[in-house]
């Protein structure tokens, strides 16, 4: 059940990212501004994030088993719609982009369902495994842009349109909800409110914006970042942002198995000093070989353990059948907290010529959470019954 809901989130995430990598080909194709590729990129991750919190709901009442193949099948239509029909007009592919949200949902479906299969001495290895998933951004990163100028631009939407339609099939024979799921009665709308109510939910929203927004936010900004303040060339600084995001993909099965062994909560607070820390040596501008890179990548490899953290905390925080809506709500403040950053950063440099302020602002708001961490949530899940 890991290995098919992980493939199905590689997918998933691999169609919700189709669109980021060809800003730059948009641009020049339809004739926009920087804030239209700016929106017309942001539509899918907005609503991705955004969407997780219904779907997260509609989870915990019909299972992972009937959502998975559903929100699979749907995500075609998007995919084939951006490759054949609305990618020579800025309003169809502001439609599109709208639509393919749906991929990035799936990371709301798979939570609950790894959760509900693991015991809890195993579930922060096992969601963090799922977690690493999120690399499917990366596969689309590396692979969008060869495929559309080797092979042909529709050929991309098609291939993954292909290895979403097989993975509908595969999952609606193969997948199945753990033994004693109870679903849950009431609206979606009803349950998604009411969790929304509950302190964890807030609680965890808050540290996976830091956490998951600090790893999004990078993943965004850092090429612009490189090229601004070390002058390296835009091949040079993707290749040096690619590393950052292997390694905190990489790194998120980590967090979720030192969660396992220690307590999330110790493990949340160590990785959100050591990015407190390391964003206050970037913010002293060190040069880029060697301190400033060990510092980018001391925080990659941070910003990825606290993602698998979070969840494994989730996994003994959030109320019992509650852990797909508690995953929707928290995974959009992952996916919506960072895109808050990039535009502080861009204007940050506007107003001041360097990023330090940025930094310095980092550093600060890892250090708070580390304490919150630390104070507010120590407690959570310390108990046997929960561990």
């Amino acid at each position: 059940m890991l290995a098919v809901a992980t493939a199905g989130f590689v997918v998933n995430f691999w169609a919700w990212a189709l669109v980021s990598p060809l800003g730059a080909f948009f641009t020049g194709e339809l004739g926009l501004g920087a804030l239209q590729t700016s929106l017309l990129v942001a539509v899918p991750v907005v609503v991705g994030s955004l969407g997780r919190i219904p779907v997260g709901a509609l989870t915990d009442r019909f299972g992972a088993r009937v959502m998975f193949p559903l929100v699979s099948a749907l995500t075609i239509l998007p995919v084939l719609f951006i490759g054949y029909v609305g990618n020579d007009s800025y309003a169809l592919m502001l439609l599109g982009g709208f639509v393919l949200g749906l991929g990035g949902t799936t990371f709301a479906i798979g939570i609950p369902l790894v959760n509900a299969w693991f015991p809890p001495a195993k579930r922060g290895m096992a969601l963090g495994v799922f977690g690493a998933g999120m690399g499917g951004t990366a596969v689309s990163a590396f692979t969008t842009v060869q495929l559309t100028e080797g092979v042909g631009f529709a050929f991309p939407f098609t291939l993954v349109a292909v290895l979403l339609a097989g993975y509908a099939v595969l999952s609606a024979v193969v997948l199945r909800d753990a033994p004693g799921r109870t679903p849950l009665p009431g609206s979606a709308v009803r349950r998604a409110w009411d969790t929304f109510r509950l302190p964890v939910t807030l609680q965890m929203s808050f540290l996976y914006a830091v956490g998951f927004g600090g790893f999004v936010a990078f993943s965004v900004y850092l090429p612009t970042y490189l090229k601004t303040a070390f002058s390296l060339d835009p091949g040079d600084a993707a290749l040096r942002t690619a590393g950052f995001v292997v390694l905190a993909v990489v790194m998120r099965p980590v967090g979720g198995w030192l969660s396992d062994r220690f307590h999330p909560v110790a493990v949340l607070t160590a990785c959100f000093s050591v990015v407190a820390a390391f964003a206050a040596v970037s913010a002293l501008e060190p040069p880029l070989a060697p301190a400033g890179t060990i510092a980018f990548l001391a925080m990659a490899a941070a910003l990825g353990a606290s993602s698998g953290a979070v969840f494994a905390l989730v996994a003994i925080a959030a109320p019992a059948g509650t852990v797909g809506s508690v995953t929707g709500i928290v995974g959009a403040a992952g996916g919506l907290g960072g895109f808050a950053p990039p535009l502080v950063m861009g204007l940050i440099y506007g107003w001041q010529g360097n990023y330090r302020p940025g930094l310095w602002l980092l550093a600060l708001t890892a250090a708070v959470a580390a304490l919150y961490t630390w104070r507010g949530m120590r407690s959570v899940g310390r108990d046997s019954t929960a561990r």
